[in-house]
């Protein structure tokens, strides 16, 4: 079982990607957000019990899948208040289970970052979307993301379309492809 752990900052791209590289590989997609929204339903967004439940709940999935060999490709953007050490207790209770963690970075200029952020598909869940918004947090933001542990992939989605990307991950990371690859450039 292999978790591809894609982080990275607000408009990055991440379940772009992950949707383009769960096609090529035939991997699960969990996306953050499925928990995020499922728990902010019931609890504030960053309470005691919203961040516990978060937490467990994609650690249970994580640990299911890798028990199970279902390989998958989780999307996350580092942010405030996931609990310190997230990402190990992620790659630990896979390992446990018999699984592989990589981590994949993706990256993005700020001018594309805000440009990205008030896309209509930012709107299928509930993403940030203020520029305003995004400015005030902005250095919140890069502080967690430089808690994060070094990717075996950092990807830049200003220069690379969605497949030229998860291309670039299913090279680097030696990933099995469903569907054909093919040269950069004919996603």
């Amino acid at each position: 079982m292999k978790l591809v752990f894609i982080h990275g900052p607000v408009a990055s791209g991440k379940l772009t990607v992950a949707r383009e590289l769960g096609r090529m590989t035939g991997y699960a997609v969990f996306h953050n957000h499925l928990v995020v929204d499922a728990v902010a339903a019931v609890f504030p967004f960053g309470s005691e019990p919203f961040v516990r439940l978060r937490e467990k709940i994609w650690l249970d999935m994580m640990s299911e899948a890798a028990l199970a060999g279902r390989s998958l490709i989780f999307t996350f953007a580092p942010e405030s208040t996931v609990t310190e050490g997230f990402p190990a207790r992620v790659a630990q209770s896979v390992g446990r289970a018999g699984g592989m963690t990589h981590f994949v970075k993706l990256t993005v200029p700020a001018a594309e970052q805000e440009k990205r952020l008030t896309a209509p598909s930012r709107s299928e869940f509930g993403k940030l979307q203020s520029v305003d918004l995004l400015r005030e947090l902005r250095s919140m933001f890069e502080a967690a993301e430089r808690a994060m542990p070094v990717g075996d992939v950092e990807i830049d989605t200003s220069t690379h379309a969605p497949a030229d990307a998860a291309r670039a991950i299913v090279k680097a990371l030696g990933l099995p492809v469903l569907s054909p690859v093919g040269p950069p450039g004919r996603g």
